[in-house]
């Protein structure tokens, strides 16, 4: 028989921070459980739900997803319904939950870009996965330069006005749209409470393209994910590409990338983190929390125990940048 999950009494007073999110009622923990990957169908359940419970036990309280995360499409939403059925329902309001539509998930003209017939149909499928009656926050995963922006914009603010998701969320717009999208969700008074972007110390897009700095102007939050860039940024590719790693597989990392010149960056990263009594992976995660705007970092994890590592970012000491 399944043992009973409990939640840990101390899990808010366990070392944890929280953030506000933009100018909002919303506080996010500084760490915030990715589901982008661990959480599919050709993974463990029972590590899933290990991984989960010490996120939670140790204030994790938002939990990040999508329609298509698995693998295959949909089953982390069927984990997370699982998971909720089975230990998380009686704690469902200390839970953050979001998910997210955009991407490719179903065949046909109506599976992906930003169409409300889409937005809404993927929405109606997560809660259903996710046997949930709301989300806490709702998506558009990526920006549709062929469907027009009002229609993309209306459809999460019918979202909200159905009570289908509590806040709205933007990810992985160019910084153009983005304002038409935050002037008209305002204007609609929905108004706009976070962009998700890839941020870390190798790619910093955000803030290069000024998207950072326009959301800490009009008080929207910024969560990153990627933060370890795939896992370049941990100490795996220090003496080159392990057998069985992500790159060794070559779906997201490319071998050719890891150029003798990233490398050296690489090791001059490691150096300044071994000087702070910190890995690789921990000086990473902090760099990302002390930039301008950021609320929050998403991190996957495979363990408990590299759960446990990054969570100690939450009280690492800023650095300065020498390279």
């Amino acid at each position: 028989m399944k043992k009973l999950y409990f939640a840990a009494e101390n899990r808010y007073d366990n070392g944890m921070e929280y953030e506000r999110c933009g100018r909002s009622g919303v506080l996010l923990p500084k760490v915030s459980l990715g589901f982008w990957h661990n959480f599919g169908s050709v993974d463990p359940y029972e590590r899933s739900r290990e991984i989960t419970h010490y996120a939670f036990d140790h204030g994790i309280t938002h939990f990040d997803l999508a329609n298509n995360y698995g693998p295959v499409y949909g089953s982390a939403e069927e984990t997370m319904g699982r998971l909720m059925d089975e230990d998380f329902r009686p704690y469902r309001d200390e839970l953050f939950i979001s998910s997210k539509a955009g991407y490719d998930m179903w065949p046909g003209p109506y599976g992906e870009w930003g169409s409300r017939k889409y937005l809404m149909a993927s929405l109606d499928q997560s809660l259903k996965r996710m046997k949930i009656d709301y989300v806490d926050l709702f998506y558009s995963h990526r920006y549709d330069p062929d469907t027009p922006l009002e229609e993309t914009l209306q459809a999460l603010v019918d979202i909200v006005r159905q009570g289908k998701a509590l806040y709205v969320g933007i990810s992985n717009w160019p910084l153009e749209p983005l304002k038409f999208g935050y002037d008209y969700l305002k204007a609609h008074d929905v108004p706009l409470l976070i962009y998700q972007g890839r941020l870390n110390m190798l790619d910093r897009q955000p803030q290069e393209t000024g998207i950072t700095d326009f959301c800490a102007e009009k008080g929207v939050g910024f969560i990153a994910f990627s933060p370890l860039a795939q896992g370049l940024l941990t100490d795996r590719y220090l003496n080159g590409i392990p057998e069985g790693s992500r790159m060794s597989k070559g779906k997201f990392l490319k071998e050719e990338m890891l150029t003798p010149e990233l490398l050296a960056k690489l090791r001059l990263y490691n150096e300044i983190a071994v000087r702070r009594g910190e890995t690789l992976a921990e000086m990473a995660l902090a760099w990302i929390l002390h930039q301008k705007a950021v609320t929050s970092v998403l991190v996957g994890a495979s363990s408990t125990a590299q759960l446990e590592k990054n969570l100690k970012s939450v009280s690492a000491a800023p650095f300065e940048e020498l390279l």
